[in-house]
């Protein structure tokens, strides 16, 4: 396969999810593309919400907050969402960042000054309000097998776009389909009952 390394651009890019797709765990969801080669692809959703989870419920959880710390927890930390970042591993959680924080040998660059770490260390940090400036915390994570991704993207189910760190780390996250449609002039109402193309 010759275009395979074009192919792996899609690293760092977002996956927008058409009205057609077939998979409901992805319904209007819109997943950033953390890595992309030969042997697959792996994506975290950035906005499905983990309801019934706080990320202060979590810090407790995992040891990192007691009662007594939990107080001194940063405004910004307490209000952050926990996202459902896909449907594999929903018990290991992934924080994608802004690159101001970087943890040696655990940190992955992605692009455009985003970062992938999966450790407590970046939890720990956070909490203690020492952490990176955009932060997204998600547990699971979106992963295709190689050559899935792109049959997917070939039979309609997903479009792809660039990834703007606005979007990424925003987070409101109930238009974010929305708004990453007009990112790349479609207009969203115009999708139904209409095949797209990437």
């Amino acid at each position: 396969m010759t275009d395979q390394s074009s192919a792996d651009s899609l690293e760092g890019q977002l996956l927008i999810a058409m009205p057609n797709m077939m998979d409901g765990r992805f319904d209007h969801s819109v997943v950033y593309l953390c890595s992309h080669s030969e042997q697959g692809a792996m994506g975290l959703v950035l906005n499905q919400i983990a309801r019934h989870l706080s990320l202060e419920d979590l810090l407790i959880q995992l040891n990192i907050l007691n009662d007594e710390t939990a107080i001194r927890l940063p405004t910004k930390i307490r209000e952050m969402n926990v996202h459902k970042g896909g449907p594999v591993e929903v018990e290991r959680g992934f924080v994608l960042h802004s690159d101001d924080f970087v943890i040696d040998r655990s940190t992955l660059p992605i692009a455009d000054g985003i970062c992938l770490t999966a450790t407590l260390e970046i939890l720990k940090a956070m909490a203690e309000g020492d952490g990176p400036e955009q932060a997204m915390l998600a547990l699971g994570y979106s992963g295709w097998a190689p050559g899935q991704l792109e049959s997917e993207i070939q039979a309609n189910g997903w479009l792809t776009c660039p990834a703007s760190r606005q979007l990424v780390f925003d987070p409101v996250y109930d238009d974010k389909w929305q708004r990453a449609l007009l990112s790349i002039g479609i207009d969203p109402a115009m999708l139904f009952g209409d095949a797209g193309h990437a």
